[in-house]
């Protein structure tokens, strides 16, 4: 099989990983396939904060955890669509009242990935991004899980002050990254009949 189609079918999200640190010159690889992501107008109108500091990434977990605890009280707007906000606000607010729950899986490295807000089309540049980020991962043998619950941890300002993000720019999700702990699991039963073709 094509080497890319074969990494894209291969890679799960990863949520147990070993303690070790994963090596510069992979995250410097990681990051150097986010750059090369598509962009809208060529904007590039993305920003990648590298967290590996652990008390730092317990911190933002905490942090979070205290919005999620009452989500379904404080809902921003732009979450769910109405039909989804009875049963996933109230999952979010478990997981935010659960002690178990680590919402960065204890990652060794926590990429933020955040958008310029006056850019031509900061979200898709970066899901562009955070995508490319995952793909290298999977190449490296490097395990991921891609993060939209993080955005929590920046209803607070402080915090995106304290992680030196440049102003003007919003975090929109984080990557937690690590060698893995666990065996990948299989992938799900696609739904295929999400196609339609006009010749």
């Amino acid at each position: 099989m094509n080497k890319i189609l074969e990494n894209i079918k291969n890679r799960r999200s990863i949520r147990r990983y070993v303690e070790d640190q994963i090596k510069d010159e992979e995250l410097d690889m990681i990051i150097e396939a986010a750059i090369y992501a598509p962009t809208g107008n060529n904007d590039q109108a993305w920003h990648f904060t590298i967290i590996q500091n652990k008390e730092m990434i317990d911190y933002l977990n905490v942090e979070a955890k205290k919005i999620m605890a009452n989500i379904t009280e404080n809902l921003p707007d732009d979450w769910f669509s109405i039909n989804e906000i009875n049963g996933t606000a109230k999952k979010v607010g478990i997981m935010g009242r659960s002690e178990r729950i680590h919402i960065f899986h204890h990652a060794p490295t926590v990429i933020i990935i955040s958008g310029k807000k006056d850019a031509t089309s900061p979200l898709p540049d970066c899901c562009a991004a955070t995508q490319n980020i995952l793909l290298a991962a999977e190449s490296l043998d490097i395990g991921s899980c891609w993060i939209g619950i993080a955005r929590c941890s920046f209803e607070n300002q402080d915090n995106i002050k304290k992680l030196g993000i440049p102003e003007g720019y919003k975090p929109y999700y984080a990557v937690s990254l690590g060698y893995k702990a666990s065996n990948k699991n299989k992938a799900p039963k696609r739904n295929r009949d999400v196609v339609n073709n006009i010749k």
